[in-house]
């Protein structure tokens, strides 16, 4: 029997902004493009020789994913508040969906 092993992860609804679900997707581009950017620097895929030492690279990586995983929240939030979507049944049918795939147990 495998172990099953999980990482949650709570993050704030942000109450200082105004979201939409048009200017959160735009932000969600934006920040995994930043992320993209990031791996792309550590891999040498910009052209540049590469100046930085991996661990500074891989927190930036971290950083960035961090912002990714913010923005996709916000995006749950303007989902559920916005238009009423709901992300318990929604998370729970993914899962579902996860292991009818055989990725998880």
């Amino acid at each position: 029997m495998s172990e099953k092993i999980t990482k949650t992860l709570t993050l704030p609804r942000l109450n200082r902004l105004n979201p939409s679900l048009e200017s959160t997707a735009l932000k969600i581009m934006e920040e995994s493009g930043e992320l993209a950017q990031a791996i792309g620097k550590f891999r040498g895929l910009n052209g540049e020789t590469r100046r930085i030492e991996e661990a500074q690279v891989m927190q930036f990586v971290a950083e960035e994913l961090m912002d990714v995983a913010q923005t996709a929240v916000t995006m749950m939030f303007v989902l559920e508040e916005q238009y009423g979507i709901d992300l318990d049944k929604v998370l729970s049918e993914h899962i579902a969906k996860l292991r009818h795939k055989g990725y998880c147990d």
